[in-house]
């Protein structure tokens, strides 16, 4: 059987086969946007062989696609490649932040956070199955439409796939120095709505009592609790439509991390005594999703790290692990108690903003990784 390493990835292909994943923009609050991603994805799933399902998306969010892969044992528990085609980058965003290659990088938006790395690992299976090599185990694929946002919807669809899985691989993007995650911080989410007066602010201007100043000041206030272990961001902040009225109401969200339970726990409690019924401006405080803790060093994960470092070795580089912020939906997983490998996905920086871009060198890096953990997970 030849080597998974030595399979004919190429990185001028991968480029070319990624192109169009990352025109077809998709937005997480563009239900429409993300299902033409889905279409793009199933497509390409059902070309590679696989059993493709669509799932309908709930919450006013986009559909599942989950695909069981050809294999003699098809449909049994083994391998769970799980994804998300979400993207933070509203609709237009391709204008500013074209699909294009200089040099050694390339640019786009979704193109590091995920879709490089789900491309990769779904090369990695066209590549295996071209070469008539059939996995120790069966491998499905889970893409989902709402991790940016949380994962509220299909939480429970994931950890109802994972734990049929003996092994849940997640091609998030790697770490800065390039290593995998192997545990994830804790991610809370919060609701605030400040309700004031409203007056007309030319006329009677002491007559109203701002929601935007005083949601100004609990900002301030909130990011200040910040420390190095749990930390806290107000990321939206809505209010004000006209600028000659004195705002009633005013929105915003925040975001909570923390590196143990109990910190959480710590700054959950914080958050949600900042909840005020009294005064002229009142303060209304509410959960949103949260994702818990995953804790390092399961024997499970380090198994497969332990595999990942050897095949990485052989390949002809270094994989660190270490425990991450910025939660995934490996922390479902990894909570639950399952293998997990995360963020074993492309190299690249700038996620998340007008400069996001992989070094292209690391598609045929990982293809190759993705290749070996398929062949060797379970044998």
């Amino acid at each position: 059987m030849m080597n998974p390493l030595d399979l004919p990835f190429n990185a001028e292909e991968m480029l070319a086969g990624l192109k169009p994943w990352i025109e077809t923009e998709s937005p997480t609050f563009d239900a429409a946007a993300v299902n033409r991603m889905m279409d793009v994805v199933q497509h390409e799933l059902a070309a590679l062989g696989g059993k493709v399902e669509r799932i309908p998306g709930r919450m006013g969010l986009g559909d599942s696609v989950r695909a069981t892969m050809p294999h003699a044992r098809a449909g049994e528990g083994g391998i769970l490649l799980l994804g998300h085609l979400d993207t933070v980058h509203p609709l237009g965003t391709i204008d500013v932040l074209p699909f294009k290659r200089e040099g050694e990088i390339c640019y786009g938006p979704g193109l590091m956070d995920m879709k490089g790395g789900n491309y990769v690992y779904l090369d990695a299976l066209r590549k295996l199955f071209a070469a008539g090599i059939e996995t120790p185990l069966p491998v499905t694929v889970l893409f989902t439409p709402d991790e940016e946002i949380g994962t509220p919807s299909t939480r429970e669809l994931i950890e109802a796939e994972a734990k049929r899985h003996k092994y849940i691989l997640v091609p998030e993007p790697a770490r800065p120095d390039g290593g995998a995650v192997i545990g994830r911080y804790a991610i809370a989410r919060f609701n605030l709505t400040a309700r004031g007066k409203p007056s007309h602010a030319g006329w009677q201007l002491a007559e109203g009592r701002s929601a935007i100043a005083a949601m100004a000041k609990k900002v301030a206030e909130i990011e200040a609790m910040t420390t190095e272990d749990c930390t806290f961001s107000v990321g939206v902040f809505n209010s004000g439509r006209w600028v000659n009225c004195v705002s009633s109401v005013c929105d915003a969200e925040v975001l909570s991390m923390a590196k143990t339970q109990e910190l959480l726990d710590e700054g959950i409690a914080k958050m949600m005594a900042f909840n005020s019924t009294e005064g002229d401006v009142t303060l209304e405080v509410t959960r949103g999703v949260t994702r818990p803790v995953w804790a390092p060093d399961q024997a499970g994960t380090m198994e497969m790290f332990g595999l990942a470092q050897e095949i990485a070795g052989e390949i002809g580089f270094e994989l660190s692990g270490a425990s991450a912020g910025g939660g995934s939906d490996g922390n479902f997983t990894g909570f639950l108690g399952l293998p997990t490998l995360d963020s074993i996905g492309v190299r690249g920086k700038d996620l998340h903003t007008l400069n996001e871009h992989i070094f292209i060198d690391s598609l045929v890096e990982r293809a190759r990784l993705a290749a070996a953990l398929y062949c060797r997970l379970g044998a």
